[in-house]
């Protein structure tokens, strides 16, 4: 065997995950209200950014295209625009809409009722316990004998705490399962048919599985009679703390990245600012870099130039992108925004992939989280891309899409004789009627989807 040394030339390419790179994605895949928290943090900490009202022109746009960048020229190009004490939250809107006022808490609301009684100091004590210890549902916690070992307070003390709150609005509220969350509700309404009280007491699961037969026989009632019970207990609320703001919880709004607007009798797409704000370099600072006699600010101005010049380039991307994504949704989906959901085409994010010259993942981050007001309401991105079914009429290549065929399931379920509801197997009948050939657990699976019970379980005897 020969050993020796040599030098071989060998060209490969790679791919870098650049730092710039990871944030143009990063940026990408941000919702609005996300890439406005990021581009807060980047302002604070560079300087050079503000936010820009004014439309650039063409030659700055340009600036962002080149791939070695001159930063004196860069700055030179801005000269046209005074300085002024930029101050980002006097830019933004002040409306009603914005102005929302903290929602009221459960525990806020239950005190405000405990402060009426005239309790001693241990009891006011143990009222703020208990009143602590419910859950976002207004359900307590704790056992009597948990609050026993915290409190140290007389058994007596805290049972009588818990009956107090119990009376306390919303109806329900401080009980410690759903039966006594019922009975108490039903006790609120006085309701004297002890019939109500056996079936919350012992038949819940039997109103879930809409028994109604066995119930019948159990308490020795007619069926139609067992399904009225059923009816009045299913109105009321097995979560009273639902209405509430639990723990002060910030509510997060939608806030939509893109709208398409009719104008002149022509749909336009605009992807609105606060999806892609417009940025700009601070104009005390290029000042500052032009100037010769600071050379050790010009050197600090330079480092936060490039970073700043970089985040300007990577949102602009981003707005072109989301921008190509929508037109491309809109040029497949036009039938949509005129007749409606039932005229969504099957679309998957390899369509637009290969239709704008993008990767698929690329589409995914730009519709993920994204949302777009259009004529026929608010959606997401994602809504509209969806899988199909051919349709089994005779010469037909045309292909409908899942969701279609779900509200064609959904308005047959709907106009179903209650007292003989269809079974999973009517249904995929019923459908193929209307052209979809689909299978059984298809048709289960769907109907899981949207939230419809088993024939079983929408059967009626009244």
């Amino acid at each position: 065997m020969n050993i020796g040394f040599g030098l071989n030339l060998q060209q490969t390419q790679k791919l870098v995950m650049t730092p710039e790179l990871k944030q143009a994605i990063q940026l990408l895949q941000y919702t609005s209200i996300e890439l406005n928290e990021y581009i807060s943090t980047e302002m604070e900490a560079n300087p050079l950014l503000e936010f820009d009202k004014e439309k650039l022109s063409d030659k700055q746009e340009n600036v962002n295209e080149k791939t070695e960048i001159d930063w004196q020229e860069y700055a030179k190009q801005y000269d046209d625009i005074s300085y002024s004490n930029h101050n980002s939250t006097a830019d933004k809107e002040i409306t009603f809409e914005n102005m929302v006022a903290e929602q009221e808490t459960l525990g806020d609301f239950l005190i405000y009722q405990l402060l009426d009684y005239k309790l001693s100091e241990k009891e006011m004590e143990i009222g703020y316990f208990i009143i602590e210890s419910l859950d976002s549902n207004g359900y307590l916690t704790l056992g009597i004998d948990d609050i026993l070992n915290v409190t140290k307070a007389d058994y007596d003390i805290i049972q009588k705490m818990i009956y107090i709150i119990q009376t306390f609005e919303p109806a329900g509220v401080g009980c410690r399962n759903l039966s006594e969350c019922l009975y108490l509700q039903a006790k609120r309404q006085d309701v004297k048919d002890d019939n109500i009280y056996t079936i919350i007491e012992n038949h819940l699961e039997d109103i879930a599985n809409n028994k109604v037969t066995q119930v019948s026989k159990k308490l020795n009632l007619n069926v139609k009679e067992v399904q009225e019970l059923f009816d009045y207990i299913k109105t009321l609320q097995p979560k009273p703390g639902s209405g509430f703001n639990f723990s002060n919880e910030k509510v997060r709004f939608i806030q939509p990245d893109v709208e398409l607007k009719e104008i002149d009798g022509e749909m336009v797409i605009l992807v609105r600012d606060s999806a892609a704000p417009k940025l700009r370099i601070n104009e005390f600072y290029k000042k500052m870099l032009l100037d010769k006699n600071k050379k050790d600010a010009s050197e600090f101005i330079n480092k936060k130039l490039n970073s700043a010049a970089w985040l300007i380039k990577t949102i602009e991307q981003r707005r072109n992108t989301i921008y190509k994504v929508v037109e491309a949704i809109y040029n497949r989906q036009k039938e949509f925004f005129v007749d409606g959901k039932k005229a969504l085409k099957p679309m998957t994010l390899k369509d637009i992939a290969e239709e704008i010259e993008m990767h698929e993942s690329t589409i995914s981050r730009t519709t993920n989280g994204k949302y777009i007001v259009t004529p026929k309401g608010t959606y997401e991105l994602k809504y509209f891309f969806s899988t199909g079914y051919s349709k089994s009429s005779q010469n037909s290549d045309e292909e409908i899409s899942t969701i279609k065929i779900k509200m064609t399931l959904e308005e047959i379920v709907n106009s179903e004789n209650t007292k003989k509801p269809l079974s999973d197997q009517k249904i995929v009948e019923k459908l193929k009627v209307y052209g979809f050939k689909i299978s059984r657990r298809t048709v289960a699976k769907y109907r899981e989807e949207l939230n419809i019970p088993s024939s079983s379980k929408r059967k009626r005897f009244d």
